[in-house]
């Protein structure tokens, strides 16, 4: 059977989620949206930073990057995903 796209995504998907960051990406995604507005004070845009947020955290799960990269291409998005990642206990300590 050829591989399609989606195929692709699904082992994108389970590489971020066996890598290096996968506790921290799990903890990540079950932010509830009230821990998100506690950490943010804009709504809409906080959402979008928070997907933001996540995609980086995959990215380095995926790719094994390491903590300052991490910590570079979070910092990178500014502020509200600082506190937004601070909510998570294994990204917190980084900041």
């Amino acid at each position: 059977m050829a591989k399609n796209r989606f195929d692709d995504l699904f082992e994108e998907a389970d590489t971020a989620f066996s890598g290096a960051y996968k506790k921290q990406l799990n903890d990540l995604l079950g932010l509830s949206k009230t821990e998100i507005q506690e950490a943010t004070p804009n709504d809409l845009t906080d959402m979008r930073i928070y997907s933001k947020l996540i995609d980086v955290v995959k990215k380095a799960s995926k790719d094994n990057l390491s903590q300052a990269d991490l910590i570079t291409n979070i910092k990178a998005l500014g502020q509200t995903a600082i506190n937004i990642a601070k909510k998570v206990t294994g990204l917190a300590n980084l900041f």
